[in-house]
């Protein structure tokens, strides 16, 4: 977690001019919740503080090399009164490899609704992804590696897991708890890239779960295209989080998925949408799972 929270803070080098550490996870590239994450870090730096965060679109360009830093040039497209806007460009050896722009609100009072989170079990009971993929060590010791990336920063629960070895035909409907294991500091804009980090992790799975499949089906390649988040109320992301998601919609070798983050008590925190590429291959490769 301290590594983690570590890259999560980019050094400024200019004013307007970042650089990020990257988190190697072995997995051959770089993790897209870590460019989501820094750009907002990065972004959050260059506005005042009493503007946070409310929303992010971001687009993967090329893949990430986890063996490199990465760069991060903040545009102060607009500053007003209440709003600010930020595009953020993040570059690897001199060519752009993630755009995001966010967009920056000072607190207001104003109406107040949300959507009611669905009936859940609690975190409580439930294996970690963690637990889980140490089944898979003796049969698929790469698999399970992979899955146990995030043990030590993030605590993953998921509700009615897939089985990897044999999956089965299931709606396009995930629900997974998500907590940081340790207390965090209290920085609301470090809880925020925390979530926006996690945010990229199950959602595009969710679109090809109606289709009994799991990433590690032979000839399977996946990427994600595209990423937003909406934070809608404060949160901690050291206190148990329920992110439900759904995919709407695969075709065209892309799947569309959206997540809704709740707190224990109900509260509506936070909002994600996120397009990928979802196509199976007719002759597989080592390649199957790079970023396209």
């Amino acid at each position: 977690m301290k590594e983690l929270l570590e890259i999560l803070e980019p050094e400024r080098v200019d004013t307007d001019r970042f650089c990020g550490r990257t988190l190697d996870l072995k997995w051959g590239y770089l993790f897209g919740g870590q460019f989501v994450a820094q750009a907002l870090a990065a972004a959050e730096q260059t506005v005042r503080e009493d503007q946070a965060a409310h929303s992010l679109h971001g687009y993967f360009l090329r893949p990430g090399d986890e063996r490199k830093p990465v760069s991060y040039q903040v545009e102060r497209v607009r500053d007003g009164k209440s709003f600010a806007v930020r595009r953020v460009d993040a570059i690897q050896d001199g060519n752009p490899v993630f755009t995001l722009t966010a967009s920056f609100h000072l607190e207001e009072v104003g109406f107040d609704h949300q959507a009611v989170m669905p009936e859940m079990p609690g975190p409580e009971g439930l294996l970690s992804q963690a637990q889980i993929a140490r089944k898979y060590l003796d049969r698929m010791p790469d698999v399970a590696a992979e899955q146990l990336a995030f043990e030590t920063a993030i605590e993953i629960r998921p509700i009615d897991p897939m089985n990897i070895l044999d999956p089965e035909a299931k709606p396009p409907l995930r629900a997974i708890w998500y907590r940081a294991i340790g207390m965090l500091p209290d920085r609301p804009a470090l809880h925020r890239a925390l979530l926006a980090y996690a945010s990229d992790l199950n959602l595009l799975s969710t679109a090809i779960q109606p289709h009994a499949l799991t990433w590690f089906a032979p000839g399977m390649q996946s990427a994600s295209l595209d990423h937003a988040v909406w934070f809608h109320r404060p949160f901690r992301m050291d206190e148990w989080l329920l992110f439900v998601m759904d995919s709407p919609s695969a075709s065209g070798a892309r799947g569309l998925t959206s997540g809704r983050f709740f707190t224990r008590d109900g509260r509506l925190v936070a909002s994600a949408v996120q397009e990928g590429l979802i196509r199976m291959r007719t002759c597989p490769t080592d390649e199957s799972r790079q970023p396209v």
